[in-house]
Protein backbone atom coordinates (compact mmCIF):
# COMPACT_ATOMS: atom_id res chain seq x y z
CA UNK A 1 0.00 0.00 0.00
CA UNK A 2 1.26 3.50 -0.82
CA UNK A 3 1.05 5.66 2.29
CA UNK A 4 2.11 8.91 0.59
CA UNK A 5 -0.37 11.78 0.32
CA UNK A 6 -0.03 14.47 -2.35
CA UNK A 7 3.54 13.27 -2.97
CA UNK A 8 4.31 13.74 0.75
CA UNK A 9 5.37 10.88 3.00
CA UNK A 10 2.50 9.89 5.30
CA UNK A 11 4.02 10.57 8.72
CA UNK A 12 6.85 13.07 8.20
CA UNK A 13 4.95 14.99 5.49
CA UNK A 14 7.96 15.74 3.29
CA UNK A 15 8.46 14.89 -0.36
CA UNK A 16 11.25 14.92 -2.91
CA UNK A 17 12.90 18.31 -3.03
CA UNK A 18 11.83 19.23 0.50
CA UNK A 19 14.94 17.84 2.18
CA UNK A 20 18.65 17.40 1.59
CA UNK A 21 20.49 14.09 1.33
CA UNK A 22 22.06 14.87 4.73
CA UNK A 23 19.67 14.85 7.71
CA UNK A 24 20.33 15.45 11.41
CA UNK A 25 17.96 13.45 13.61
CA UNK A 26 17.23 14.76 17.12
CA UNK A 27 14.53 13.11 19.19
CA UNK A 28 12.91 16.24 20.62
CA UNK A 29 10.95 18.32 18.06
CA UNK A 30 11.87 21.48 20.00
CA UNK A 31 15.56 20.92 19.22
CA UNK A 32 14.98 21.24 15.47
CA UNK A 33 14.75 25.02 15.40
CA UNK A 34 17.91 25.27 17.53
CA UNK A 35 19.81 22.99 15.15
CA UNK A 36 18.44 24.77 12.08
CA UNK A 37 20.01 28.01 13.31
CA UNK A 38 23.36 26.55 12.23
CA UNK A 39 22.07 26.31 8.63
CA UNK A 40 21.90 29.08 6.06
CA UNK A 41 18.43 30.09 4.80
CA UNK A 42 16.71 27.52 7.01
CA UNK A 43 12.94 27.18 6.71
CA UNK A 44 10.30 25.00 8.29
CA UNK A 45 9.08 22.50 5.69
CA UNK A 46 6.92 20.13 7.77
CA UNK A 47 5.37 19.79 11.23
CA UNK A 48 3.46 16.54 11.66
CA UNK A 49 3.02 14.50 14.85
CA UNK A 50 6.46 14.18 16.47
CA UNK A 51 8.16 14.95 13.16
CA UNK A 52 9.34 18.54 12.66
CA UNK A 53 11.57 19.24 9.64
CA UNK A 54 13.66 22.26 8.71
CA UNK A 55 15.74 22.49 5.54
CA UNK A 56 18.58 24.90 4.80
CA UNK A 57 22.14 24.91 3.52
CA UNK A 58 25.54 24.08 5.00
CA UNK A 59 28.58 25.07 2.95
CA UNK A 60 26.26 25.50 -0.02
CA UNK A 61 24.75 22.00 0.25
CA UNK A 62 21.11 21.35 1.09
CA UNK A 63 20.73 19.75 4.53
CA UNK A 64 17.81 19.04 6.84
CA UNK A 65 16.92 18.31 10.43
CA UNK A 66 13.97 16.07 11.35
CA UNK A 67 12.89 15.08 14.85
CA UNK A 68 12.09 11.42 15.47
CA UNK A 69 10.30 11.43 18.82
CA UNK A 70 11.22 8.91 21.50
CA UNK A 71 12.25 5.33 20.76
CA UNK A 72 12.93 3.00 17.88
CA UNK A 73 9.49 2.71 16.24
CA UNK A 74 9.08 6.41 15.47
CA UNK A 75 12.77 6.77 14.55
CA UNK A 76 12.47 3.90 12.07
CA UNK A 77 9.40 5.47 10.46
CA UNK A 78 11.27 8.75 10.07
CA UNK A 79 14.27 7.12 8.41
CA UNK A 80 12.16 4.98 6.07
CA UNK A 81 10.18 7.99 4.84
CA UNK A 82 13.15 10.37 4.66
CA UNK A 83 15.00 7.85 2.46
CA UNK A 84 11.98 7.73 0.15
CA UNK A 85 12.15 11.53 -0.02
CA UNK A 86 15.81 11.47 -1.06
CA UNK A 87 17.99 11.36 2.08
CA UNK A 88 20.89 8.94 2.40
CA UNK A 89 23.04 10.20 5.31
CA UNK A 90 21.74 10.47 8.88
CA UNK A 91 23.38 11.83 12.02
CA UNK A 92 21.42 11.19 15.20
CA UNK A 93 21.97 13.76 17.92
CA UNK A 94 20.52 12.91 21.29
CA UNK A 95 21.01 12.41 25.00
CA UNK A 96 22.04 9.41 27.05
CA UNK A 97 22.85 8.20 30.53
CA UNK A 98 26.43 7.20 31.21
CA UNK A 99 27.17 3.63 32.32
CA UNK A 100 30.92 3.66 33.02
CA UNK A 101 32.12 5.83 35.90
CA UNK A 102 34.60 7.69 33.67
CA UNK A 103 31.76 8.88 31.41
CA UNK A 104 30.89 12.27 32.89
CA UNK A 105 27.88 14.55 32.64
CA UNK A 106 28.43 16.90 29.71
CA UNK A 107 30.74 14.50 27.84
CA UNK A 108 30.00 13.35 24.29
CA UNK A 109 29.48 9.68 23.42
CA UNK A 110 29.93 8.57 19.82
CA UNK A 111 28.46 5.14 19.18
CA UNK A 112 30.46 2.57 17.21
CA UNK A 113 27.88 -0.10 17.95
CA UNK A 114 24.59 -0.58 19.80
CA UNK A 115 23.10 -3.34 21.93
CA UNK A 116 19.80 -4.41 20.37
CA UNK A 117 17.78 -4.63 23.59
CA UNK A 118 14.74 -3.18 21.80
CA UNK A 119 12.05 -4.50 19.53
CA UNK A 120 12.09 -2.42 16.36
CA UNK A 121 15.29 -3.78 14.85
CA UNK A 122 14.04 -7.37 15.26
CA UNK A 123 11.46 -6.68 12.57
CA UNK A 124 14.28 -5.82 10.14
CA UNK A 125 17.11 -8.27 10.85
CA UNK A 126 17.80 -11.40 12.89
CA UNK A 127 19.15 -10.61 16.35
CA UNK A 128 22.55 -12.03 15.36
CA UNK A 129 23.10 -9.12 12.93
CA UNK A 130 25.09 -6.34 14.63
CA UNK A 131 23.83 -2.78 14.95
CA UNK A 132 26.78 -0.71 13.75
CA UNK A 133 27.02 2.82 12.31
CA UNK A 134 28.77 4.02 9.18
CA UNK A 135 32.53 4.17 9.81
CA UNK A 136 32.90 7.44 7.91
CA UNK A 137 30.35 9.12 10.16
CA UNK A 138 32.00 7.77 13.32
CA UNK A 139 35.35 9.13 12.11
CA UNK A 140 33.85 12.52 11.19
CA UNK A 141 32.16 12.86 14.59
CA UNK A 142 35.35 11.88 16.43
CA UNK A 143 37.42 14.34 14.41
CA UNK A 144 34.87 17.09 15.06
CA UNK A 145 34.83 16.49 18.82
CA UNK A 146 38.62 16.65 18.96
CA UNK A 147 38.69 19.79 16.83
CA UNK A 148 36.25 21.45 19.23
CA UNK A 149 38.26 20.16 22.23
CA UNK A 150 35.22 18.35 23.58
CA UNK A 151 35.72 15.28 25.78
CA UNK A 152 34.32 12.33 23.87
CA UNK A 153 34.11 8.57 24.28
CA UNK A 154 33.76 6.18 21.35
CA UNK A 155 32.21 2.78 21.99
CA UNK A 156 29.09 0.66 22.33
CA UNK A 157 25.80 2.04 23.65
CA UNK A 158 22.89 0.06 25.05
CA UNK A 159 19.45 0.65 23.49
CA UNK A 160 16.16 -0.23 25.12
CA UNK A 161 12.45 0.44 24.70
CA UNK A 162 11.55 1.09 28.34
CA UNK A 163 12.96 4.25 29.95
CA UNK A 164 11.63 3.22 33.36
CA UNK A 165 12.83 -0.33 32.84
CA UNK A 166 16.29 1.22 33.14
CA UNK A 167 15.62 3.75 35.87
CA UNK A 168 13.37 1.68 38.15
CA UNK A 169 13.93 -1.95 37.07
CA UNK A 170 13.19 -3.27 40.56
CA UNK A 171 9.52 -2.25 40.12
CA UNK A 172 9.05 -4.41 37.03
CA UNK A 173 7.88 -8.07 37.03
CA UNK A 174 10.98 -8.95 34.99
CA UNK A 175 13.32 -7.07 37.35
CA UNK A 176 15.76 -9.99 37.63
CA UNK A 177 16.34 -10.09 33.89
CA UNK A 178 16.66 -6.31 33.60
CA UNK A 179 19.17 -6.06 36.46
CA UNK A 180 21.23 -9.01 35.25
CA UNK A 181 21.48 -7.64 31.73
CA UNK A 182 22.37 -4.15 32.96
CA UNK A 183 25.29 -5.63 34.89
CA UNK A 184 26.32 -7.61 31.80
CA UNK A 185 26.31 -4.52 29.59
CA UNK A 186 28.43 -2.66 32.13
CA UNK A 187 30.89 -5.54 32.38
CA UNK A 188 31.12 -5.58 28.58
CA UNK A 189 32.12 -1.91 28.62
CA UNK A 190 28.93 -0.25 27.35
CA UNK A 191 29.43 3.49 27.61
CA UNK A 192 25.87 4.74 27.84
CA UNK A 193 22.18 3.90 27.53
CA UNK A 194 19.71 5.46 25.07
CA UNK A 195 16.75 4.42 22.93
CA UNK A 196 17.16 4.98 19.19
CA UNK A 197 20.57 4.09 17.75
CA UNK A 198 20.16 0.31 17.45
CA UNK A 199 16.98 0.72 15.41
CA UNK A 200 18.48 3.46 13.25
CA UNK A 201 21.67 1.48 12.53
CA UNK A 202 19.72 -1.64 11.55
CA UNK A 203 17.19 0.26 9.41
CA UNK A 204 20.07 2.11 7.73
CA UNK A 205 21.80 -1.18 6.96
CA UNK A 206 18.60 -2.62 5.49
CA UNK A 207 18.14 0.45 3.28
CA UNK A 208 21.86 0.70 2.38
CA UNK A 209 22.21 4.25 3.71
CA UNK A 210 24.60 5.83 6.22
CA UNK A 211 23.86 6.53 9.89
CA UNK A 212 25.77 7.55 12.99
CA UNK A 213 25.11 8.85 16.50
CA UNK A 214 26.42 11.68 18.70
CA UNK A 215 25.08 11.82 22.27
CA UNK A 216 25.27 14.25 25.16
CA UNK A 217 25.67 12.55 28.54
CA UNK A 218 22.90 14.01 30.73
CA UNK A 219 23.99 12.19 33.88
CA UNK A 220 25.39 8.86 35.05
CA UNK A 221 23.44 6.72 37.52
CA UNK A 222 26.50 4.52 38.11
CA UNK A 223 28.46 7.54 39.34
CA UNK A 224 25.56 8.41 41.63
CA UNK A 225 25.49 4.86 43.02
CA UNK A 226 29.24 5.12 43.68
CA UNK A 227 28.81 8.40 45.55
CA UNK A 228 30.64 10.36 42.85
CA UNK A 229 29.79 13.81 41.52
CA UNK A 230 26.89 13.51 39.09
CA UNK A 231 25.35 16.81 37.96
CA UNK A 232 22.52 16.75 35.41
CA UNK A 233 23.48 18.58 32.19
CA UNK A 234 20.76 19.58 29.72
CA UNK A 235 22.65 21.92 27.35
CA UNK A 236 22.87 20.10 24.03
CA UNK A 237 24.71 22.91 22.24
CA UNK A 238 28.12 21.20 22.25
CA UNK A 239 26.67 17.97 20.86
CA UNK A 240 24.95 20.03 18.15
CA UNK A 241 28.21 21.83 17.32
CA UNK A 242 30.07 18.51 17.09
CA UNK A 243 27.39 17.07 14.80
CA UNK A 244 27.29 20.13 12.53
CA UNK A 245 31.09 20.15 12.28
CA UNK A 246 31.04 16.43 11.43
CA UNK A 247 28.43 17.11 8.75
CA UNK A 248 30.73 19.73 7.22
CA UNK A 249 33.49 17.11 7.18
CA UNK A 250 31.23 14.58 5.44
CA UNK A 251 30.08 17.13 2.86
CA UNK A 252 33.71 17.99 2.09
CA UNK A 253 34.79 14.34 1.82
CA UNK A 254 31.81 13.47 -0.36
CA UNK A 255 32.76 16.20 -2.81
Amino acid sequence: MNYSENDKQYHVQVGEGDIGRYVILPGDPKRCEKIAQYFDDARLVADSREYVTYTGYLDGVKVSVTSTGIGGPSAAIAMEELVKAGADTFLRIGTCGGMQTDVMSGDIVIANGAVRMEGTSREYAPIEYPAVPDTGIVNALTKAARKLKQTCHVGVVQCKDSFYGQHSPETKPVSGELLDKWEAWKRMGCLASEMESAALFIVAASLRVRAGTCLLVLANQEREKAGLENPVVHDTDMAIRVTVEALRELIQSDR
